[in-house]
């Protein structure tokens, strides 16, 4: 990619050996002196030392530095670097935007440097596929055939295929989550499938499904039928709850197009007809909403609809779910809202930490919203421009991590 800051074209060959040819010190002037110098401090230095300094270097140019000597190169890929660094780095989220609804290409922006860098996501080879994101790992699955499921590290570029999660074979909606322990390092993936019942327009069928990575199998606790309700693409897990969006078909006079059911994830037991026993409304009359991690605790941001148009967006709000009851957060100000261009009913928004992106589908522009601070503020502006006039734009974030292995 033509002008961003990149590593992954930074791929050294270490099929020979490193030599080093020096004179002694006293027969060096004081200019050559100062040049060896520095590469002989480099060659005393014990490997302890040298990866502390290391560590303090963001991730990117951890990439650069493996690519000075054979040396180097092997300290950064250890595994003991790669969890030692990870006390001292920073996991501020960054956030990857696809340029191309055909190609996986794209860059991640990072925003402790503020900067764009281009990089190449492992195993994904199109952008239109369902993503997930937990500390460090991001799960997807391809929009086609819906069969190809991998957990990868979008850093390290490790990756790893699941097996074909069990149920409908072709299901009319896909929910993926995953959710990763950050004591243990293991992780959870969960897939929830809706196909509408043939010749029952008021009927669907909706399951659950559990992948355990220490068995390597797939689970179904819960199957059920929900009536005038779909599942969607939306869901998210916190804390061991399981949570995803349901819309109204518009059949049985719904208040709100949206709706939210939780399952407990460690309950593990199979059950039927209990989905709607869990059912939460949404906050007001939405157009799309999109659910989000934050420190464990459920965050939904929503586009708000009009009172007389519930399709036609008036504004973004950002809510945290207390037990049944949503807590309002802030609300997009008019500035940023009215800085977008022309807003479409949905958009693409993830979060985690303390940081969540929003952006719109028809154009590269990147808000974040410290959840902390209470600020908004725009991205540095992704070095990508739009071609053409349907050509869309979508992303997720993650966190930036060397540790994590899928």
């Amino acid at each position: 990619m033509k002008g961003e800051t990149s590593w992954v074209s930074h791929r050294p060959d270490y099929s020979a050996t490193d030599t080093f040819e020096s004179d002694s010190y006293s027969e060096l002037n004081d200019e050559d002196n100062k040049e060896v110098s520095s590469v002989l401090l480099d060659l005393i230095l014990a490997d302890d030392i040298l990866e502390r300094i290391l560590a303090c270097l963001p991730i990117a140019s951890l990439f650069r530095a493996g690519c000075v000597c054979k040396r180097w190169h092997e300290i950064v890929k250890s595994g003991r670097f790669l969890w030692n660094s990870s006390k001292s780095l920073s996991h501020k989220p960054w956030y990857f935007m696809f340029t191309s609804l055909k190609e996986p290409v794209g860059y991640a922006y990072d925003p402790t440097f503020r900067k764009w860098y281009g990089i190449e996501l492992p195993c994904i080879w199109t952008s239109s596929c369902f993503i997930s994101s937990s500390c460090g790992l991001f799960c997807f699955m391809d929009n086609d055939s819906r069969t190809e499921l991998y957990v990868c590290n979008p850093i390290t570029k490790c990756c790893k295929n699941l097996e074909e999660p069990p149920g409908f074979k072709f299901s009319d909606y896909n929910a993926l989550a995953i959710t990763v322990n950050r004591k243990t390092r293991r992780y959870i993936v969960t897939v929830v499938k809706s196909k509408h019942i043939p010749g029952n327009f008021f009927q669907w069928d909706i399951s659950i499904h559990i992948y355990d990575p220490g068995t390597m199998t797939w689970m179904t606790p819960l199957t059920d039928v929900l009536a005038g309700w779909r599942g969607g693409a939306e869901s998210v897990i916190c804390d061991g709850i399981l949570y995803f969006m349901i819309y109204s078909t518009g059949i049985g006079g719904s208040e709100n197009r949206h709706g939210l059911i939780t399952y407990d994830l460690s309950s593990r037991s199979s059950s039927n007809g209990l989905l709607m026993r869990s059912f939460i409304p949404v906050p007001c009359s939405l157009t799309c909403g999109r659910l989000m991690n934050l420190k464990e605790k459920l965050v939904m941001v929503g586009g708000i609809g009009k009172r007389d148009r519930p399709d036609i967006i008036r504004g973004i709000g950002i809510w945290t779910l207390n037990g049944t009851e949503w807590q309002h957060i802030s609300r997009m100000p008019n500035k940023y809202f009215q800085g977008f261009g022309e807003f479409d009913d949905v958009f693409a928004s993830s979060g985690t930490d303390n940081f969540i992106y929003i952006q719109i589908y028809g154009a590269p522009a990147l808000l974040v919203f410290d959840v902390e601070q209470k600020k908004w503020r725009w991205c540095h502006k992704c070095p990508v421009t739009k071609r053409f006039p349907l050509q869309l734009f979508t992303g997720f974030c993650f966190e930036p991590r060397l540790e994590m292995v899928p």
